[in-house]
């Protein structure tokens, strides 16, 4: 892995580690960049430096079902929960994905 001749300030160990996390967590790290507000390119071309799998990253970039799920609520509740959507959507897709990562977490610990 040569990621950190390329990014200024990066080690070869922080590459490694990089490498690592993205191996172990590829799914969840593409989903939640995908459906949250974070800036995905970052995670898309990281993605790429990191070798994620193709299949694998068009199964979970969650992209596109932000915005499936957008016009979902919009064909459902009409024009009147427009305003609610670029109110507060931001704020509940990540709480939404925090307590996704904990309900996993404690699934883990309890069993």
């Amino acid at each position: 892995m040569v990621c950190f001749t390329y990014v200024p300030g990066c080690t070869p160990e922080v590459c490694k580690l990089g490498c690592l996390k993205y191996d172990q967590y590829s799914f969840w790290i593409v989903f939640t960049a995908g459906f949250t507000p974070i800036a995905y390119k970052v995670f898309m071309v990281a993605a790429g430096v990191f070798q994620v799998d193709v299949g694998l990253f068009l199964l979970c970039s969650g992209r596109s079902g932000r915005f499936f799920f957008v016009a979902l609520l919009l064909w459902k509740f009409g024009t009147s929960i427009k305003m609610f959507i670029e109110r507060y959507f931001n704020r509940l897709s990540m709480v939404l994905v925090v307590l996704l990562f904990l309900g996993f977490m404690i699934i883990k610990l309890v069993l």
